[in-house]
């Protein structure tokens, strides 16, 4: 049945050193779902304004993403705004208008509630608890937060985090959910509270995964062109969950792949302003890049 995504579709507007991109296609639902599409069929469930173009909507069947759950309500669609000045692991948000998005109680179809592979994006934790309770027995359940909810809804989030099998969160957050400086002792605070792995997503600086008494480093693919980092983290998302439900296996050499496959969907993902650098991909592309960077990291012992 593939993967399941629950989160935001949205219209940003985005300002980098290298130009600027208005009311584009974005969200953490969109950017995951057209990565993890190279790899299997993805279903989303979402919400939408009735200002939100059809061609978007279109766009996201011709990858063959599932927008049955997609919602289209009166009133807008969320907008995000936000300018990245050189170094782009830094932001500053201009503007955040909810609309729709403010009200949203996603409702999984009755057809979608046996999926085997969930992601719950970065929403508001007590609506991805809410999720949890209407899909049965999922194989396995991942999960996106952010620093506001770890600050907003500590309680509601740690709940969660008993329940999900894999956390995946950007390095700040893991610090704040932890409440460690040090990375590596704060993906083991944040096992030793319920999931049995943890990944953390460290931008240009590749990604850690961490699960038992085992780690494991992956470096960042080096792109000479990075024109919006804006949905890398949602990309690598996909990419991981993707390829996992794909296989239709977690074990842990599985795990290490679909690390790779992430970081190889956000590196196509950051070459182009919203979704365009996932666009247009042929499988051949995404398994040279998978071969680049498995040979960038290599050594002889």
């Amino acid at each position: 049945m593939g993967v399941l995504v629950v989160g935001s579709v949205a219209l940003d507007s985005v300002e980098t050193p290298f130009g600027e991109a208005r009311d584009a296609l974005g969200g953490s639902a969109t950017f995951f779902s057209i990565a993890a599409s190279y790899f299997t069929e993805v279903s989303i469930v979402a919400v939408v304004g009735t200002d939100f173009p059809p061609e978007h909507v279109e766009f996201l069947q011709s990858k063959g993403v599932d927008t049955s759950g997609l919602v289209v309500e009166d009133g807008e669609t969320f907008r995000w705004a936000g300018i990245y000045g050189y170094d782009l692991n830094e932001r500053e948000t201009i503007e955040t208008r909810l609309n729709v998005f403010e009200t949203f109680r996603p409702e999984v179809p009755e057809r979608l509630a046996s999926s085997e592979f969930l992601f719950l994006a970065n929403i508001d934790p007590e609506l991805q608890l809410s999720v949890l309770d209407q899909v049965s027995s999922p194989k396995l359940v991942a999960c996106d937060t952010m620093n506001f909810w770890i600050a907003g809804k500590r309680s509601a989030l740690e709940q969660l985090v008993k329940k999900v099998d894999v956390m995946i969160m950007n390095d700040s957050e893991c610090r704040e959910l932890a409440g460690e400086s040090n990375l590596i002792k704060a993906a083991r605070k944040v096992l030793d509270m319920g999931p049995s792995t943890v990944v953390v997503k460290k931008g240009e600086h590749g990604a850690l995964m961490c699960g038992g008494d085992s780690f494991f480093s992956a470096p960042a693919f080096p792109c000479e062109d990075v024109f919006d980092p804006t949905g890398a983290g949602d990309s690598f998302a996909g990419g991981f969950m993707g390829y996992l439900a794909k296989l239709r296996d977690v074990s842990p050499s599985s795990l290490r792949r679909a690390v790779i496959f992430g970081t190889v969907m956000a590196s196509f993902s950051v070459e182009e302003f919203s979704v365009g650098g996932m666009s247009s991909l042929r499988m051949a592309d995404i398994e040279e890049r998978f071969r680049m960077l498995k040979e960038l990291s290599h050594f002889e012992p």
